[in-house]
């Protein structure tokens, strides 16, 4: 059980930092919300399910409500990250941010 556990933490750091690296490394605005928004999600997950097995240890009600609790959390994360990335991208269009287009070199 704790190998699954460090599995789903470690699973979930990864996803994290690709998430950050992908921050870092698209061109514009626009394109560094699709790391955020997909990786940070899947992130949550792997680090929630990791502690919510890592609760389930001394197995009780307590227990297992406080890992339903955990996952009503990612449930709505699930929900808000899209939402959330949308208006972002909504409020940079109105505040007039262009996306990023590639130059094309001398022909």
């Amino acid at each position: 059980m704790d190998i699954l556990v460090i599995i789903c933490l470690v699973l979930g750091f990864l996803f994290f930092l690709g998430g950050a690296v992908g921050i870092l490394r698209m061109p514009d605005f626009y394109s560094s919300l699709h790391p955020a928004g997909k990786l940070d999600t899947l992130g949550i997950l792997a680090m929630v399910m990791g502690l919510a097995l890592y609760n389930l240890h001394h197995f009780s009600l307590e227990a297992v409500l406080v890992s339903i609790k955990m996952f009503l959390i990612v449930f709505f994360v699930f929900l808000s990250s899209p939402t959330a990335t949308h208006s972002i991208v909504d409020a940079g269009m109105r505040a007039g941010l262009r996306p990023w287009t590639q130059k094309k070199g001398k022909e």
